[in-house]
Order: C-alpha cells, then structure tokens, then sequence
C-alpha cells in the first residue's frame, strides 16, 4: 500500500519484488480529496492476473460490446470504468511542481522537518510521548504522539489553524510535505502545540466532545 509513501519517500517496487501495490494520489502528490487512485502490477503477472472488478475500459476492445469480457493487454486490463476527468486534471496540475524534483533530496527534507519536530516537542512536552520510530530506515514523513487527550488536543489544535489527525485511542499525528513545507511552518506547528499542552488549552467542553469525524 503505498498511500502513505509515493510522494513521500523513493520506493522501489521492482527493486523488492512486489507483485501487486495500490496507492492513492491526494496525499504527498497533493491530488487533494477524490483524486485518482492508483495500481501497481509486476510485469511478469501482468498478461495473467484477472482484475477483481472486470470494468468495460479493461475490455480488450471496449467499443466492440461483446458479450463476454475479454481482458485487455497487460496493465491496461486493470482499468475499471471512465477515468474521472475532472480529478485527473487537478492532478496533473498538481504534479507539475514535481518537475526536477529528486526523491532523494525530498527524503533528506522529510528526515530533516520531522527530525525538528520530534526534537521541539519532546524538549517541551514531556507529557506527550513518542509513537513514531525515531529510526530514519522506519520513519515515513508523518509524527505521531500519544497522549490520553489526544482526541482533545488535536481539537484544540486546529482551532488554532495547525489541523493533523487524531487516530483512536491517543495518537496525535502531523503530516509533512516536504515540497512546500518549511523549518518555519514546522516550528510555528510546535509551538502551537507546546502552548496548547502548557495551558492545557484542550480541556474545553468543546475539545473533550466527540465528533463522528475525527
């Protein structure tokens, strides 16, 4: 699954063997909400896997409506239905900032903005604790920490314009974007967290009540 990785971090499918990997592309390639997802099938499986749903456009002739579904050559088999167009613009103008970019360089960035993150919180909120790997080898491009009220302070978090996720049942977690995201941002981010922790700004009636998203 590499929703949580393209864009984010050189991944080597061919390299590992991978047989098959899905992906989205709103995350770290920044198609934003519902843009197109994504399949990876190894070249030597692509003429013999069978897609679990058989979509008209994997039809080896599509327009030629035969009865019966025949599929198409290699990867083109794994298409499903329409490509949704207007998502897929947006997507393409999203990676045009990708232009020269190299995934190395992008890395070093990533390791570098969470580095500074987990370095400033944990000097000043000992009462949050560290549920990301401190090793770069394990460390994606998100921080999580854990902490009881974690569902409160994420609240109060964005309340004060600095919007992570909270994921049951204490994880704090912040995304970093290396393209666009700073050494300021990150450090304007922490601090905001710091002042929240401080001043316990999340025990509020507000912050402490549930939403059905969280």
């Amino acid at each position: 699954d590499l929703a949580h990785s393209a864009g984010a971090l050189p991944v080597d499918l061919a390299a590992a063997g991978a047989d098959f990997a899905v992906g989205c592309s709103y995350k770290y390639l920044n198609g934003g909400p519902g843009a197109p997802a994504f399949i990876y099938v190894a070249p030597r499986l692509a003429d013999r896997v069978r897609p679990a749903l058989s979509g008209w456009l994997g039809h080896d002739a599509p327009f030629a409506f035969e009865p019966s579904y025949r599929p198409g050559r290699g990867i083109e088999r794994m298409r499903v239905g329409t490509p949704p167009v207007l998502q897929m613009a947006a997507l393409d103008a999203a990676l045009d900032v990708w232009e020269g970019v190299a995934m190395a360089d992008l890395r070093a960035r990533s390791l570098e903005l969470t580095d500074q993150f987990i370095a400033d919180i944990e000097a000043a909120c000992p009462m949050l604790t560290l549920a990301t790997p401190r090793a770069h080898e394990l460390r994606g491009s998100q921080v999580s920490f854990r902490h009881p009220q974690g569902y409160a302070i994420m609240q109060a978090l964005i309340a004060e314009g600095v919007v992570g996720d909270f994921r049951a049942p204490d994880i704090l977690r912040f995304g970093f974007t290396p393209l666009y995201t700073s050494g300021d941002d990150v450090a304007m981010a922490a601090a905001v967290l710091v002042d929240v922790m401080r001043q316990e700004l999340w025990d509020r009636p507000e912050y402490l009540t549930r939403a059905r998203v969280t």
